[in-house]
């Protein structure tokens, strides 16, 4: 007798279509069984060892989020619920260009530097991996839900090139290809890339144009944080239409914002675009994150010559005078790089998070506050922050327009990603309430979109992208990866003042048919894996 039977759900099943009522069995991980209007019918209903009665519930895929940063998280936290309680059944990690694969033991150090605002610093963490395919094996060895990796560009440059601003020599470009090569065949999705992050912001088009041949010969994707999201956020749109189009590679770009007051309104600009290189046959996707706020470090503010040479390199400019003036001038008068091309406007920088708890005073204010409250000069106050707390604070940045969130998650080729940083005392809410987010403001309370159109966005729109033939559908001999929600009561907890409050109105979430999420509440089961590439 098979495992489960789920009597009587609402089948909204990711193919955009119609919602029906069924019996769905499972069994060894997967449907095996749907059984349509079973009870209307009088037919014989199926009988399983436990039986789940759903009335009033919708039975989903489970939601894949397509931009994760939860790198260590999924390593150090077996709970997880901020992901699994979301629903969240599959996690893409590796973003922007940095993670912790492929390294040696000089570049691992650098990276767990530079990104302890994202990740932490990893004190905690056994880091006894240095490929990509070593990575996922640490992952299979048991995690709350599954999780794709993408390639980092920039710690790929960092361990054949270096941190430095400069073009790379022919023997270094055949390395990062090799690099890129070995860590598809080892089973990652594709390429991300972090272009106003260092050392990735160091490569020129020609160097990702290569680079992104290679994935797209493994049937891969590429995925940039592209080089602004504000003075030059349209150009850099472009930019990364036509390198993937010269490489011959699927693009999906990575928290598809259009932000800063330079970009308010201008979201149809951006979907014309898209529309444009979609009907002349490109293979595009994007996903956001249903917030205005957008989430990042402190330190990626600074124009990129001030982080050439990795963060030691940075603490110093810092600590020297002179050289912090012309950081400050870069910031503030001209718009440096880091910041998007727009000069920092400090009262829309929140600090959410410090990795030395004696700074904690800070978190949850603007920097302008701080400035206020001590009576120095918002400049004085990063700068010390940088420096004490060793480039690690994380900040909310106020800088996002709901008109662009709106349009922008109608578009054909949208999914989501929460891109959520778990890190910090006051962590952007996104990383533990986008997807009910989508379900209850967007789908119940605003109507923006109807409840089959947003759980495609969730679920088989990013399993298309990952080419996965048996996740993203409730289809018989699909995965069980499943999601029960209600949707009359289906709402993201977290807010910016309570930020890791969970859910509510999801009770059961099913890994590999196993219940990680049982009435309400996190299980004790790791049923998640590494999910690898699909060969072509």
């Amino acid at each position: 007798m098979e495992e489960l039977v789920i009597r009587d759900a609402d089948v909204v099943d990711g193919s955009g279509e119609a919602s029906y009522r069924a019996d769905v069995v499972v069994d060894a991980g997967r449907i095996v069984c749907i059984v349509k209007e079973a009870a209307a019918a009088g037919c014989q209903r199926p009988k399983a060892r436990r039986e789940l009665d759903a009335e009033g519930l919708v039975l989903s895929p489970g939601f894949i989020d397509m931009h994760a940063h939860s790198d260590l998280a999924l390593l150090r936290d077996p709970d997880h619920s901020a992901k699994a309680a979301q629903g969240v059944t599959l996690e893409v990690l590796g973003q922007d260009g940095l993670s912790y694969a492929p390294v040696d033991d000089r570049t691992l150090g650098e990276v767990r530097r530079a990104i302890a605002g994202w990740n932490g610093p990893g004190d905690d963490v056994d880091f006894d991996w240095r490929s990509v395919g070593e990575y996922l094996d640490r992952l299979d060895r048991g995690i709350a839900v599954n999780a794709a990796y993408l390639i980092p560009q920039g710690t790929v440059r960092a361990l054949a090139v270096g941190w430095e601003d400069r073009a790379a020599t022919p023997e270094e470009m055949d390395r990062m290809r090799q690099l890129v090569a070995e860590g598809m065949e080892q089973g990652a999705v594709g390429l991300s890339s972090g272009l106003t992050y260092t050392p990735g912001m160091y490569a020129g088009d020609a160097e990702l144009t290569e680079l992104c041949r290679v994935v797209a010969s493994y049937g891969g994707y590429y995925c940039p944080h592209h080089r602004s999201y504000g003075a030059g956020a349209l150009e850099a749109y472009e930019e990364m239409v036509a390198l993937t189009r010269e490489a011959g590679c699927p693009l999906h770009l990575a928290h598809a914002t259009m932000n800063f007051g330079v970009n308010k309104g201008r979201a149809p600009e951006l979907l014309a675009l898209l529309d444009e290189a979609l009907d002349a046959g490109a293979d595009i996707s994007l996903d956001t994150y249903p917030y205005t706020p957008g989430c990042t470090t402190l330190v990626a503010l600074l124009p990129s010559w001030a982080s050439e040479g990795g963060p030691e390199a940075v603490l110093k400019r810092l600590a020297d005078e002179e050289t912090a003036e012309r950081i400050r001038h870069h910031l503030e008068v001209t718009g440096s790089d880091g910041c998007h091309g727009v000069p920092v406007e400090w009262e829309t920088i929140e600090i959410s998070g410090v990795g030395d708890p004696a700074l904690g005073e800070y978190v949850g204010r603007t920097v302008l506050e701080s400035a206020r409250v001590r009576g120095e000069s918002p400049w004085a106050v990063a700068r010390e922050l940088l420096l004490r707390d060793r480039l690690a604070p994380t900040i909310l940045q106020h800088v996002g327009h709901e008109e662009n969130v709106r349009a922008i998650m109608r578009h054909r080729v949208h999914t989501g990603g929460s891109d959520g940083i778990l890190q910090g005392a006051k962590p952007h809410p996104r990383a533990y309430g986008t997807f009910p987010r989508y379900l209850g403001h967007y789908v119940r309370e605003l109507g923006v979109l109807s409840l089959e159109e947003c759980v495609a966005h969730l679920t088989a729109r990013p399993a298309a992208r990952l080419r996965l033939p048996d996740r993203g559908l409730v289809r018989e001999g699909y995965r069980a990866d499943l999601v029960l929600f209600d949707p009359e009561t289906v709402a993201a907890g977290s807010t910016f003042e309570e930020p890791r409050a969970l859910p509510t109105g999801i009770p059961y979430v099913l890994v590999d048919g196993r219940f990680v999420i049982e009435d309400g509440r996190r299980t004790d089961v790791l049923a998640g894996r590494a999910v690898r590439r699909t060969p072509r």
